[in-house]
């Protein structure tokens, strides 16, 4: 038998001693749970019911909007069958009494949740949070305090956040502190990553410096800091807390200062970075430094990570199955306790699973590191195991979320995911409640848990995100849907990954021009030639060093001439685009979308020189420009499919389009005429006529000739008497103002328009809204794009409690916008 494998034997013997004393342990009110908890997982919708309970019924003050949001719940799922004979009683006499008198029953609702729930997040008012540490700190169990708050919305809540670190590490009861570095600055920038780093490192050490400041007297009877962990959720995190947690404590200052950090087992990469703060760590061991600590997790963050990777179609960037998870935590744990790794770096198992806790004990005592090893729990999640595993093999440190009355809503939804993510179907706590040593389920556990070796050398160690703009390569490139017959959409760019920052600054490099440097005029293109000749030229001036008049562009203006020849020969097309089948001229698209796929660099640097976006904008016009070329040639697949219909172009078709979006919707609209067998004619706005010039060269690069596309920067008024009001013009797609789409059906009465105008863009917010996801919202849909789009909002209708609610309209009536550099744009109170 090899040597892992007695380890492994041995941890499911401890764990078993251990299950073996909880169920002796198990109180009352610990059976009474279970037993519910039993009952909620045979009915699902109890689940449902559960979680919008506690969702919807603490988001508005109004006592009557709570008790009519709470009946509404009830009526809709009917009565949960976990709730016990006098619960149910309770519920009856709020349903049929208390729904009449709300300002009596629902507070006492609201206590009764809250009461319910503090065994799992502590009460944060400061008596009865330092009663419970108290009485921690006499049976000898440390607590990690971690105050919950959800995302910071603006650099004055961050200041908050980060007075109140300050505050509670006054507290001679609080000796361990978990926070996430998304808590300390609400303007975190994959783009500018360095300056995201250094301003975290700047707060965390402020933060660090209380914690040395307010010391405390550890078990030894020595005197050191506060112990501070650092926490992490969302995958960007990671190397952002990675960086900022070395940065700190390479300072002298921190040398000898104790702090931790969390890795999470499901992101395959963890392992590496694992590795690399190992290294790190034995440097600082031996140089004189303190050790640090690795708190190891699964990870609790999947249906987001899930999300965004849905939304912005990247690879999903953690394990999909559970086992994966688990191999990986077994890896970590192996790594962590090597002889030569654990004296400096620490490693805190945390986790629910009783075989997993083993294993590692198991695995420190094997390899004679005992002491650099300890065991991590929930509060409140699981007493009984926790006193069990205690009196049999030491001390457990609890990790104790905290929030004060004011903050429940927090807490409200820091235990529905909790809750949601620890019952899944095979995570060990949905089994934990009544389990018995022995049992089906328990052997069901072991096996999963013994599965978990056997899968180590299955698993992939390493980032799944691997995108890299600096290397890739789309000459040959056949994923689009003209060659797979099926739509799916770009990826954007992940400016979380090193060669992807490094390629920002290449953006940069390349189109930020110096006063002085030599610049080509941009042509008009008219019958398939480029024209400059005595035409009058247009200087562009980077938005970007406006002060210093440094110009990024010039562009040659059409003539009337020039816009007359532009649609005869559009009407004469003479390269035969309308009479191209379909196939021809969705593989020409094709190999547009590929062209634009090779220059998102230059067409996001061209945008922002002259346009003045940033580029984690225009990245995702990027996307949606070849999301458009994609489309609207698999969109006319799908109608030639109909064997009794035919389709042709209407013939001549001039494009408008705004300055706003000058990459996205130029080519949604250029598209869809070229798509459908048309000739066209682009008229853009006339400050990003630079951009659209840069997208045009997609189009005649991948074989569209310039006879059926052709540019031309002219002003309004020239182009609506000589584009607009000449009949042999079929169409105009316009995007833009409404006046301007009005003069254009006044000239031109029977003018076919396609036209996307502005207007006003209201957001409605009720009393019964998660608040902080609508200022959220709200703020990114006013200050995104400088607010410059027509889905801006511009007016915000309040329910009365929402207008009168000081805090939401403090926070919003100090947002204003600052242009920092080309690369990004910050938000500030």
């Amino acid at each position: 038998m090899k040597n892992s494998d007695i380890v492994m034997n041995r941890a499911i013997d401890l764990a078993q001693k251990w299950q073996l004393g909880a169920v002796d342990k198990i109180t009352n009110f610990e059976k009474d749970f279970h037993e519910k908890m039993q009952k909620m997982f045979a009915r699902p919708l109890d689940k449902i019911l559960l979680i919008d309970l506690m969702d919807q019924s603490f988001r508005t003050k109004n006592s009557a909007r709570v008790a009519d949001q709470v009946e509404y719940i009830f009526a809709k799922y009917g009565m949960a069958t976990f709730f016990s004979t006098p619960e149910k009683f309770l519920i009856f006499l709020f349903r049929n009494i208390g729904v009449y008198i709300p300002d009596i029953s629902v507070p006492l609702f609201i206590k009764s949740v809250r009461d319910d729930t503090d065994t799992v997040v502590l009460k944060g008012e400061d008596n009865l949070l330092n009663t419970h540490l108290q009485k921690r700190k006499k049976e000898g169990t440390r607590v990690s305090i971690n105050m919950i708050g959800e995302i910071v919305l603006g650099e004055k809540e961050a200041q908050d956040r980060i007075e109140k670190y300050m505050s509670i590490l006054k507290n001679p009861n609080i000796d361990y502190m978990s926070i996430k570095i998304s808590t300390l600055f609400s303007q975190i920038n994959p783009v500018s990553h360095e300056n995201t780093v250094e301003e975290f490192s700047a707060r965390l050490s402020k933060i660090f410096k209380q914690a040395k400041k307010y010391s405390f007297t550890n078990s030894k009877g020595e005197k050191e800091n506060k112990f501070i962990n650092l926490d992490m959720e969302e995958y960007r995190d990671l190397s952002l807390t990675v960086e900022t947690f070395k940065k700190v404590l390479n300072k002298p200052e921190f040398k000898e200062f104790k702090a931790g950090i969390v890795l999470q087992a499901y992101l395959p990469d963890s392992h590496e970075w694992q590795v690399k703060l190992t290294d790190w760590a034995k440097k600082r061991v031996k140089n004189g430094g303190s050790a640090i600590k690795i708190r190891l997790v699964k990870g609790a963050n999947m249906e987001m990570e899930e999300t965004e990777a849905g939304l912005r179609h990247w690879e999903i960037c953690s394990y999909t199955k559970k086992i994966d998870t688990d191999s990986n935590y077994k890896v970590m744990l192996e790594y962590a306790l090597k002889p030569e790794n654990a004296p400096c770096v620490h490693l805190g198992v945390a986790s629910h699973n009783l075989f997993e806790l083993a294993y590692g004990y198991e695995t420190a005592k094997e390899n004679d590191v005992i002491d650099y090893f300890s065991m991590e729990m929930l509060e409140g999640m699981s007493e009984s195991a926790r006193v069990s595993i205690k009196e049999i093999s030491g001390e457990v440190i609890l990790y104790g979320p905290t929030a004060k009355k004011e903050q429940f809503t927090n807490a409200i939804a820091y235990l529905v995911r909790r809750f949601d993510e620890n019952t899944g179907k095979e995570n060990f706590i949905r089994y934990s409640f009544g389990l018995e040593a022995g049992s089906e389920d328990w052997e069901m556990l072991k096996q999963q848990f013994i599965a978990s070796f056997e899968n180590k050398k299955n698993i992939f160690l390493g980032a799944k995100r691997t995108q890299n703009r600096l290397t890739e390569n789309w000459d040959d490139y056949k994923g689009g849907s003209f060659y797979t017959k099926e739509y799916c959409g770009e990826p954007d760019t992940d400016f979380i990954l090193p060669p992807n920052k490094q390629w920002a600054k290449e953006i940069r490099t390349k189109w930020m021009k110096k006063k002085g440097e030599k610049i080509e005029i941009t042509p008009v293109v008219v019958g398939g030639k480029d024209l400059i000749g005595s035409r009058k030229v247009k200087k562009v001036v980077d938005k970007s060093q406006i002060k210093d008049g440094v110009i990024c562009g010039k562009y040659a203006i059409p003539t009337a001439e020039d816009l007359k020849k532009a649609v005869d020969v559009a009407v004469a097309d003479k390269d035969g685009w309308r009479d191209m089948t379909h196939e021809a001229r969705f593989e020409i698209l094709a190999k547009v979308a590929n062209q634009v796929r090779k220059k998102r660099l230059d067409l996001i640097g061209v945008a922002s020189a002259e346009v003045g976006k940033v580029i984690t904008e225009t990245d995702v016009e990027v996307s949606e420009a070849i999301d458009f070329l994609e489309f609207y040639g698999h969109s006319v697949d799908y109608f030639n499919s109909f064997e009794n219909l035919e389709f042709k172009g209407k013939g001549v078709g001039v494009i408008i389009p705004p300055w706003n979006f000058p990459i996205a919707i130029p080519v949604g609209g250029i598209t869809a005429a070229l798509a459908a067998g048309n000739t066209v004619i682009v008229k853009p706005a006339s400050v990003s006529s630079l951009c659209a010039y840069e997208l045009c060269k997609c189009y005649w690069d991948a074989g569209i000739s310039k006879n059926t596309l052709q540019f031309v920067p002219a002003p309004g008024s020239l182009a609506g008497k000589h584009l607009v009001e000449n009949t042999k013009v079929d169409f105009v797609i316009l995007t833009g103002g409404e006046d301007t789409a009005r003069k254009m059906l006044k000239a031109r009465p029977n003018l076919f328009l396609t036209a996307e105008t502005g207007g006003k863009d209201a957001t409605i917010v009720t009393a019964m809204s998660d608040r902080e996801q609508a200022i959220k919202n709200i703020i990114a849909s006013a200050f995104n794009n400088s607010g410059q789009k027509c889905s801006a909002t511009s007016l915000l209708v309040l329910e009365d409690e929402v207008y009168n609610d000081e805090d939401f309209k403090s926070i919003l009536c100090y947002w204003r916008v600052i242009i920092v550099s080309f690369l990004h744009t910050r938000l500030h109170l």
